[in-house]
């Protein structure tokens, strides 16, 4: 094992320790917000150490082993245990090097996620929505909470944009390499003659923003307006200013929210949407900054980029980042997109690990 790692490990094995100490302390639940920081810190340190230990256990146990080779009569039984102390050995120190990769601060967040048509017309709006049932029902398996905060309907059906807020934990982990260019090639309902018609959606994924602590809003930079919601909704919503507009004067990002019935709740989703969009804006500069040096293979989020293909006549998918092709469309579009996240994940971890070598 690599010198700084097993520094590294050894430090986390005495902080871990350190922190038994203090929470078995009496007067530890007196300051609550210290205790629960602690509490984490713990939940995210044990598991490393433990994996750790098992490593220095597999040694131990290679060094035993070994001992007893000398014994003509234990030889053969020794060479086994050799064996198989290695091969643990191998795959508990893989798996500590993944665990000491560097955490993406916003994996735990909840998402916005973005939904808009592209090039296809009808078609592309048709497929938008059917983006949209595809994340929606992951949401759904993974027990998380959806919720439209603002739509654009198509008169064919569909989403010329549409835009959810996912809440569940670890919802940005797993969704954060979506955002990018989706590309479907069907024939489309509307097709008479059979032909295989290509369209294309773009799809951002944001984390939600800390209010007080990731984005600070002056409110001399917003331009507030209100006006009536148009579409479905009853009296009240064609007769109350209710939905609102906010433009974010040094960027020029708008966003609109009208779904909500109370003015107050539309500016507040509104807000919520902005500071995630300003927020995203930045990590965008700061990645392409950092691109310039070191491309990331499937993090990049360069949204103009084709990332996906959605073949529906041969009932494969292909995620063009990573060469993988799948012949199960009906089930990912269904919302099993299980496979295809943990392998967007494989391929990110592998790249921080090269990282890590270099």
């Amino acid at each position: 094992m690599n010198k700084s790692i097993a520094a590294k490990l050894t430090q986390l094995s005495v902080r871990l320790e350190e922190l038994n100490r203090l929470l078995s302390s009496e007067s530890i639940t007196a300051n609550l917000d210290n205790y629960r920081k602690l509490t984490r810190e713990r939940a995210e340190i044990a598991p490393v150490v433990e994996l750790y230990n098992a490593y220095l256990q597999s040694e131990r146990d290679i060094h035993t082993a070994q001992e007893m080779s000398s014994d003509v009569e234990m030889r053969e039984f020794a060479d086994a245990e050799i064996r198989d102390a290695r091969e643990k050995l191998v795959r508990f120190g893989a798996e500590l090097q993944k665990q000491l990769l560097p955490k993406d601060p916003n994996d735990e967040r909840n998402i916005f996620l973005e939904i808009r048509a592209g090039t296809g017309g009808d078609e592309s709006a048709l497929f938008a929505g059917d983006l949209f049932r595809m994340y929606a029902r992951f949401a759904e398996r993974q027990r998380w909470q959806i919720e439209v905060i603002s739509q654009s309907p198509s008169e064919a059906g569909g989403y010329k944009e549409i835009i959810a807020k996912i809440v569940g934990h670890g919802a940005y982990s797993k969704l954060k390499f979506e955002s990018g260019g989706h590309r479907v090639q069907r024939v489309p309902a509307t097709e008479t003659q059979g032909r295989i018609h290509t369209s294309a959606c773009t799809v951002a994924v944001m984390p939600e923003a800390d209010e007080i602590m990731d984005v600070v809003l002056n409110p001399a930079e917003l331009r507030i307006d209100t006006f009536r919601a148009s579409g479905a909704g009853g009296q009240h919503i064609n007769k109350t200013d209710s939905a609102v507009r906010i433009t974010h004067l040094p960027t020029g990002i708008v966003v609109e929210c009208q779904d909500g019935r109370s003015q107050h709740k539309n500016k507040a989703q509104a807000m919520s949407v902005l500071a995630a969009r300003i927020r995203d804006k930045q990590t965008q500069e700061q990645q392409s900054k950092q691109a310039a040096t070191r491309k990331s293979l499937v993090g990049s989020g360069d949204r103009s980029g084709r990332i996906r293909t959605y073949n529906f006549p041969q009932g494969r998918i292909t995620d063009h980042r990573i060469n993988l092709t799948l012949y199960k469309i009906e089930q990912i579009m269904d919302g099993d997109l299980n496979e295809l996240c943990s392998a967007l994940m494989s391929e990110h971890q592998a790249e921080q690990l090269a990282a890590m070598a270099e």
